[in-house]
């Protein structure tokens, strides 16, 4: 019974780790990495096709985003989420495998236009994304699933993110059990729409995020609706346009809630018909899965709301851009208004093309409204960086650059700590991951000197004996070097076929004999078939 750390470890993006327990193969979380990465992940610690359960924490894509190019590698095993979480990756992850298709043809398109080079293939392609969402499992928060004999789960609303839990396991081998719980991301208290997060009172282990584990929220509660109404109105009187690149689930829905109120309150004096543009098929669709999903998701403040009948996050103003064709028409438009658009880091999607339209322009302003991971366009424009390159074109930063403060998903380190707090007993040993480098150390030596954690932020490749309670094996940061080859296009997928028919084969112990023998001569005849 063993743990090892794979992704998000002393990084903040990327998160997976890996379980393995009463004879299965578990990942929790298999997430892609955004921005700079620091150190190497270790592989994998068996074939993508070997792999039986991912437990997923939420939806988010540095949590949920390699899961297609798990598919694409062989894996046929069952992913378990709680249903918002489920719903949010039916169009996720197929956004991401759009993404990947997209980008991969531009980069042929201009490989045409210069010197010959080869080919490049996405990580993964649609298919492989609605394969995986097809693997999904819905669960309830609060309910006891069992995954198999020895594996038991639950979820707990973590208020994160629409869906977003933390996750309590119960492995069991050879008579003895051990409880892990993974934190997932830790909401923010007092966030817009979504509940506080909730407390667990028992684990063994804890696997927990630090991503603000070295600063602390604003004590008091920001205005952020006064804020905003604030920003609008000084752009909107110099003529210009309010940019807001914004995470197309959660974040956009949030600032939707905010600017709801706004138009409501009439708070914008001499602009109160602005229109408000989100311009993301992602985001509009999001939005419909929070209503969906308002029931057991939304909190007292917007429940109220609700119960009277009104829509939290919807006004009048409100325009969705569907089609490339409206959303490039939004930027010909004159009157001064408000885009949304993803991605919030800047880093792909609808939202760089605004920047390029409207970051030259001393009358606009771009509002930042989430986090900006190291190496991202968005960092670079928050550290004040004076030009950027769009789509091979030098743009000068000339628009007005502001964040607005304090508004995150994610919990300060007062939040990290009353969450770690709620436990009856003090864990064993509370395993501190998802934050920058510095920070994981930071906020373990915080744990240990404050409050008597039994803590430390393992690096990746790190494994842990969840019996005994020892370190298998421990790591140290291995930083990042140039990626090796890897096979792509039909070669991958040769691979990734061979791989799950390893899998099958090394699963069909105690499988009939005349079932194995006729399972046998079909891989011989396919081999004579290829190499004859």
């Amino acid at each position: 019974m063993k743990l090892v750390f794979i992704g998000a470890d002393h990084e903040v993006t990327g998160s997976c780790h890996y379980l393995e327990a009463a004879g299965k193969h578990i990942l929790v979380d298999y997430g892609m990495e955004q921005g700079a990465n620091v150190f190497e992940n270790a592989p994998l610690p068996v074939e993508e096709a070997g792999i039986d359960y991912v437990f997923l924490t939420h939806a988010h894509v540095d949590h949920s985003g390699l899961l297609p190019l798990l598919y694409a590698r062989g894996f046929r095993g069952r992913v378990y989420a709680t249903d918002a979480t489920a719903d949010l990756c039916s169009i996720m992850l197929r956004d991401c495998a759009h993404i990947q298709m997209m980008e991969a043809e531009w980069k042929n398109r201009k490989a045409k236009r210069g010197a010959a080079v080869e080919n490049t293939e996405p990580l993964y392609k649609m298919e492989d994304a609605e394969g995986v969402i097809k693997r999904l499992v819905p669960c309830r928060y609060g309910r006891e699933v069992e995954v198999c004999e020895g594996i038991r789960i639950r979820f707990t609303d973590i208020g994160h993110l629409l869906g977003s839990a933390s996750i309590e396991v119960w492995l069991t081998e050879d008579g003895r059990t051990k409880k892990l719980v993974f934190s997932g991301d830790i909401g923010n208290k007092n966030q817009p729409l979504l509940r506080d997060p909730m407390t667990t009172a028992q684990a063994d282990y804890v696997i927990m995020e630090s991503t603000y584990g070295d600063r602390i929220h604003s004590l008091e509660k920001p205005d952020y609706v006064r804020e905003l109404a604030s920003v609008l109105k000084e752009t909107f009187d110099r003529g210009g346009n309010v940019v807001i690149p914004s995470f197309a689930v959660g974040r956009t829905q949030e600032m939707l809630y905010f600017l709801r109120k706004i138009k409501v309150d009439r708070l914008v004096e001499g602009h109160e018909d602005f229109p408000v543009y989100v311009d993301s098929p992602l985001a509009v669709e999001a939005t419909g899965i929070f209503q969906d999903n308002r029931w057991e998701c939304f909190d007292e403040e917007a429940m109220e709301l609700v119960r009277e009948g009104i829509n939290p996050i919807s006004f009048a103003g409100l325009k969705l851009a569907i089609t490339s064709e409206e959303s490039k028409e939004i930027n010909f438009m004159e009157k001064p208004k408000v885009i949304m658009s993803a991605s919030g880091m800047c880093e792909a999607g609808r939202i760089r093309h605004h920047l390029k339209h409207n970051l030259w322009r001393p009358e606009c302003t771009v509002l930042f409204v989430g986090y900006q991971a190291v190496g991202t366009l968005g960092r670079s424009l928050v550290e004040g960086a004076e030009e950027v390159k769009l789509f091979g074109e030098t743009i000068r930063v000339r628009a007005q650059i502001k964040q607005l403060a304090g508004l995150s998903g994610h919990a300060d380190k007062n939040g990290l700590i009353d969450w770690l707090s709620g436990f009856e007993e003090k864990p064993k040993k509370v395993f501190v991951v998802h934050g920058e480098d510095r920070v994981c150390d930071s906020f373990v030596e915080c744990l240990k000197v404050e409050y008597g954690q039994r803590a430390c932020a393992p690096y990746s490749g790190t494994e842990f004996d969840l019996l005994t309670g020892r370190f298998l094996y421990e790591t140290e940061p291995v930083p990042v070097k140039k990626k090796a080859k890897t096979p792509s296009g039909v070669y991958a997928r040769l691979l990734a076929a061979a791989q799950r028919l390893l899998a099958l084969v090394q699963k069909s112990d105690g499988m009939a004999n005349k079932d194995m023998a006729k399972f046998a001569d079909q891989i011989n005849s396919v081999c004579d078939k290829w190499q004859s």
